[in-house]
């Protein structure tokens, strides 16, 4: 179990480096399309085309990652996908269908049609591919959601579960706010790529206006959703799990105590052995008033759960406050180029745009540790109350074989790995197509970018 473990969390981890790109990057492309649409300004349009070819490559290697996770419900967890195929089979179909052959279709059209359509029709291409790629999300998440808090269900002979109704489903408690958090991460983690990139150019003094663009656009997204990261969709997120996973929550703030007007801790160093945090820093009475509205109300501790309920926690502890620290950066950095833009200071604060085009790993990194906390603090349960990750397991399917397949995978995604930046630094180092369209001599050139 520990080897299936581990090869789900290494292709999981390493697939989920691709999507929140994809999401993230296909709003951002179809806001720059609709720009265009408005100002007949081409360097908007150059911008869109540059940045669809780096969404085509993300799209394609998380096809070619995503495909191995589904076949792994047969293989190594035959036990789960044999109970809970009933429930979860329609999600993934879903996704698969409708959510897949939208995005693959009109980034098809995207990519290849735009000297075969009007401009508005492609501009509509794009902006479907941002909703495919959203809509997949949704599905992906809801199938978690139900593993985290399972309803609409019944058990039917032999203990296999069935979905009653789809909208139970789809309406979970849990789902909403998580669906909208990870797709609110995505969305930061794809105006952080964006912007790294326009860093890059302005310090390279390469594709000026290009880099402009990529700056202006993404600093403002990217500020806006990095704020709703927080809240709603975090603290109502956080509420859900208050509600429904109470040893989650413990584990994610290190709360061993029981006890009413609960600090929250800044930092610490969480001992499961003596039960306790070690030097902590901590603000008193937040966590209760977080958790609960209410700075005197009392947040259940570990030491109170029995210890084979418990998640690993470590990892969900240092996992949650990794996330919440990188949140923190990405505002703090986000609002300070907004500023600089303001104040057309930009590009002269060479030290910003060097912490910026540094900062590219740090999106990554978040999103990682967010799905961290996810699928750990969920532990020791695949679906929460109904059945143990100890259970899921194929009872067929050795530990050796588990072992070898994994290698395989590994030295497969790494190939895989060294060729998606091949790629993507071949098209870096190309840049944006050339200006085929001068502004004519009869016009003034435009020095700001203006909607």
């Amino acid at each position: 179990m520990i080897a299936d473990r581990v090869q789900f969390a290494a292709l999981i981890m390493f697939h989920y480096l691709f999507p929140p790109v994809t999401i993230g990057l296909g709003w951002l492309i179809a806001i720059l399309k609709i720009r265009y649409l408005r100002t007949k300004d081409e360097r908007f349009n150059r911008a869109a085309r540059f940045w669809g070819r780096i969404f085509g490559l993300n799209f394609g290697a998380g096809i070619a990652t995503g495909i191995p996770m589904e076949f792994q419900f047969g293989t190594n967890w035959a036990h789960f996908a044999d109970v809970s195929g009933g429930v979860i089979g329609l999600g993934l179909m879903l996704e698969g269908v409708v959510a897949f052959f939208l995005e693959s279709a009109f980034l098809g059209v995207f990519l290849f049609g735009e000297k075969r359509v009007s401009p508005q029709v492609h501009t509509l291409s794009a902006l479907l591919v941002a909703i495919g790629s959203t809509i997949s999300a949704f599905f992906i998440t809801a199938t978690d959601a139900w593993m985290q808090h399972p309803v609409a269900y019944s058990q039917g002979p032999g203990g296999h579960l069935r979905l009653d109704s789809f909208a139970g489903l789809a309406g979970n408690p849990f789902e909403f706010w998580e669906f909208l958090h990870t797709v609110n991460g995505a969305l930061v983690h794809g105006a952080m790529v964006m912007a790294a990139l326009g860093a890059f150019y302005l310090l390279a003094r390469k594709h000026q206006d290009f880099a402009r663009i990529c700056l202006q656009t993404s600093l403002i997204f990217g500020l806006v959703f990095a704020l709703t990261q927080v809240f709603p969709t975090g603290s109502k997120n956080g509420e859900a799990i208050v509600k429904y996973q109470p040893t989650t929550l413990a584990a994610m703030e290190g709360q061993f105590k029981t006890e009413k007007g609960a600090p929250l801790a800044i930092i610490g160093m969480p001992d499961t052995k003596k039960g306790d945090l070690l030097d902590p820093i901590y603000v008193p009475d937040l966590l209760s008033y977080l958790a609960y509205g209410d700075p005197h109300s009392s947040v259940k501790g570990l030491n109170d759960i029995p210890r084979d309920l418990w998640p690993p926690m470590e990892l969900t502890y240092y996992a949650y406050h990794i996330m919440i620290t990188l949140g923190g950066y990405f505002i703090a950095l986000l609002g300070l180029g907004v500023l600089l833009l303001w104040r057309g200071a930009l590009e002269k604060a060479r030290w910003y745009l060097w912490i910026l085009m540094l900062s590219l790993p740090f999106p990554y990194i978040a999103n990682e540790a967010g799905w961290v906390v996810t699928c750990e603090g969920r532990q020791p349960w695949l679906i929460y109350g109904l059945l143990r990750t100890a259970q899921g397991a194929s009872p067929n399917v050795s530990s050796g074989e588990v072992v070898f397949t994994l290698l395989g995978f590994v030295g497969l995604y790494i190939l895989l790995g060294i060729f998606f930046v091949f790629l993507v630094l071949k098209f870096v180092a190309q840049g944006p197509e050339e200006d085929d369209n001068p502004v004519p001599a009869d016009e003034t050139p435009r020095k700001e970018l203006v909607a």
